[in-house]
């Protein structure tokens, strides 16, 4: 059985930490993704939404940004390989760009029926 090594678990996070601000710096779509996803959670908290929603929201909020980076990575690869390889590499691109957007509907969809009844409650005259 391998031990518990803690400095490369500190490694690995570096790493993972490195790739994030990677994505970050150098992808659009990943920026405009967590300004959306801070703005949401500082909504949630301004309303105070049940924690029941607020985990709800978290799970949307996390897989839309790891949806974001798997959608960066294929893309990636596919750079790697375009045109060469085989034209299929385009399409693979418009595929997964497109899991991204239907992602995003949903994410939209799940946030009108959490914030809802929050926002009714606030804009509710009395």
């Amino acid at each position: 059985m391998t031990t518990i090594s803690f400095p490369r678990f500190a490694r690995s996070t570096r790493h993972a930490m490195h790739g994030l601000a990677h994505a970050f710096t150098t992808e659009n779509n990943f920026r405009i993704h967590t300004v959306i996803a801070l703005a949401v959670a500082g909504l949630a908290v301004v309303l105070r939404i049940s924690r029941s929603d607020a985990a709800m929201i978290i799970l949307v909020i996390a897989s839309m940004l790891i949806l974001e980076l798997v959608n960066t990575i294929v893309e990636r690869f596919a750079d790697l390989l375009e045109p060469r390889v085989h034209p299929y590499v385009h399409i693979i691109k418009d595929i997964m760009a497109a899991t991204v957007v239907i992602a995003a509907l949903a994410a939209i969809g799940v946030g009108g029926l959490v914030f809802w009844p929050y926002l009714a409650d606030w804009f509710r005259p009395g």
